[in-house]
């Protein structure tokens, strides 16, 4: 009776290839799993710099009472980066959010009532397809592509966390 024979030495190639597809298909449930969880956080990144520029804009807004620099008051308004960042930095922040989660600018505006001082504000990220869209049903969506948008102290849309497109 021999030990070692070679019938009965090492992994037949079955073996081997089930070993490989279990790992396999592991790695892949791993990866989706990795590639949600960073898109997710992004999506919370964007969202938390969207409520600290709004937070440094309406203590902006309560000591001037305008969301607007001089000379911006007709309707629909988009701010610069560069001229909100001279309004709130560095009185009311250190440092002024300029990209969101994905790497591209958020856009910030203002809307004037009745053509005088801007009353309503908004900041608008084009989300994980970079796409901004034109017109925004209010509220939670599972759609990972949505744009995110702030305005006068709450999220108008954004993305659930638990997204299933």
């Amino acid at each position: 009776m021999q030990r070692n024979s070679p019938q009965t030495r090492g992994f037949s190639v079955i073996e081997i290839l089930v070993v490989i597809a279990i790992i396999g298909i592991i790695a892949a449930i791993g990866i989706a799993n990795y590639l949600g969880g960073l898109n997710r956080a992004k999506q919370k990144r964007t969202m938390a710099d969207m409520r600290t520029v709004a937070t440094m804009w309406e203590a902006r807004q309560a000591d001037m009472q305008r969301y607007n620099a001089a000379g911006y008051t007709y309707p629909s308004t988009n701010i610069p980066y560069e001229q909100l960042r001279t309004m709130l930095v560095p009185t009311y922040t250190k440092e002024l959010p300029r990209l969101d989660g994905w790497g591209r600018p958020l856009q910030f505006a203002v809307e004037a009532a009745g053509g005088g001082q801007a009353s309503d504000y908004a900041i608008r990220s084009a989300g994980r397809d970079g796409v901004f869209e034109t017109t925004y049903t209010p509220g939670l969506t599972n759609d990972p592509d949505c744009d995110i948008v702030y305005a006068n102290g709450t999220f108008i849309i954004y993305p659930d966390t638990m997204q299933t497109k």
